[in-house]
């Protein structure tokens, strides 16, 4: 299959070019045989975070005051896209993926001294940072999480679980949501919750990792918190206004992750490509069976078709139009294309599919992820009926 330089739905551009080329240069230095030793051993890529590093590739969207680039969504999804399209498929997106948006309520709604103190190191690479919002009890319902901040003169003392924390066994910081107010004294759910940014203390957060289906080498995990210390200058924001600082970072996750799931399903569908055009069996090309090109060819059309909407959103992002629609529908489109995609990839291969040696049942599995996270299929088809169609809410 022939790569194109740039994605079809997306304004070439010089900087573009160069942004392309010099991510795929980085990602061809770790192959696939590199990236299954990583999740054999369950192991953090190191050394693939700190090239992006140096790069300097973890501040695409960070201000230059900052050390970023000052770049769009547009620019992030493009990087995202290459990086899926590598060996190291989403968890290598997942390494440096917070980096991309999860500075964004610091750098929208901090103050100049946090700005100076907190972006920096992870521009730079020398902090990692792991997201602390889910909770084993409210799921997808962040109104009613229950890990609680108690303020106490100048310093916040914090208690509660959070639950599929990634990196957080390598994290130095955790950007944490936690409520001030219990709901039940709110006007309105969204209201009474605390963003902070700060020190993962690892003698008050204690780090139980999840087994799970794919991705090892970027570890999930449950954390709890006990009696955590944190001071009033790590607040990001007015305490109880957290939940609508998130909001501002949702829509470009979808985006990305919709990016990031194109790139994955593509290199699944070239590998499926190559080994149909290698693979002879009673004495022809498996290629040559229809029932081997029809499913490869609608993938290919799936994924550009989804691709198409994943620029669009980012776009309409960039211009700071209203994108919740279109950025929830590139993340469904993009993730089941993808699925899709790696699923005909498996079955390509035959039995050799399931064999870890030809590496696209790891694409497999890592692909389940964007279909669940960060929002499920079912919340994002309710979220169309009832914001676009304007049907009654269903829950």
């Amino acid at each position: 299959m022939k790569k194109p330089d740039l994605p079809a739905g997306i304004l070439a551009t010089d900087e573009r070019l160069q942004i392309a080329d010099s991510v795929r240069r980085i990602c061809d230095r770790f192959d696939d045989e590199w990236w299954l030793e990583k999740e054999r051993a369950a192991e953090f890529p190191h050394e693939f975070h700190q090239a992006m590093a140096e790069a300097g590739w973890l501040g695409i969207t960070m201000p230059e005051e900052y050390g970023g680039a000052n770049l769009g969504v547009t620019d992030a999804s493009l990087l995202m896209q290459i990086i899926g399209n590598s060996a190291g498929v989403m968890a290598a997106c997942s390494s440096i993926h917070i980096n991309l948006f999860g500075p964004h309520a610091m750098v929208k709604h901090g103050t100049k001294e946090q700005k100076d103190r907190m972006i920096p190191p992870l521009v730079e690479g020398k902090h990692i940072a792991c997201f602390g919002v889910t909770e084993p009890d409210a799921g997808l319902d962040t109104t009613h999480i229950t890990t609680r901040a108690v303020k106490k003169g100048d310093r916040y003392i914090v208690n509660g679980q959070k639950v599929w924390t990634s990196t957080a066994q390598q994290a130095h910081k955790i950007l944490l949501l936690t409520r001030t107010t219990p709901i039940e004294e709110c006007k309105r759910p969204i209201d009474g919750m605390t963003l902070f940014y700060t020190d993962f203390d690892r003698s008050r957060i204690s780090v139980t990792p999840i087994e799970k289906m794919g991705r090892a080498a970027v570890n999930s995990n449950s954390i709890f918190i006990d009696n955590l210390e944190i001071p009033e200058e790590d607040r990001i924001g007015e305490e109880g206004a957290g939940f609508k600082l998130l909001l501002d970072s949702l829509n470009p996750e979808r985006v990305l992750v919709a990016a990031e799931a194109i790139g994955v399903g593509r290199r699944a569908l070239e590998k499926a490509a190559d080994y149909a055009n290698e693979r002879v069996v009673f004495g022809r090309k498996i290629g040559q069976n229809q029932s081997i090109q029809h499913p490869l060819a609608q993938s290919w059309m799936a994924l550009e078709a989804a691709d198409l909407m994943v620029w669009h959103a980012a776009r309409l992002y960039d211009e700071g139009k209203s994108c919740g629609a279109e950025a929830n529908s590139a993340k469904f489109l993009a993730a089941d294309a993808a699925f899709d995609a790696c699923d005909r990839a498996v079955r390509t291969h035959g039995g050799f599919g399931y064999a870890k040696e030809y590496h696209v049942e790891r694409y497999f599995r890592e692909i389940m992820l964007p279909r669940i996270a960060p929002v499920t299929r079912e919340l994002i088809m309710s979220f169309i009926a009832e914001r676009v169609l304007e049907l009654p809410k269903s829950y």
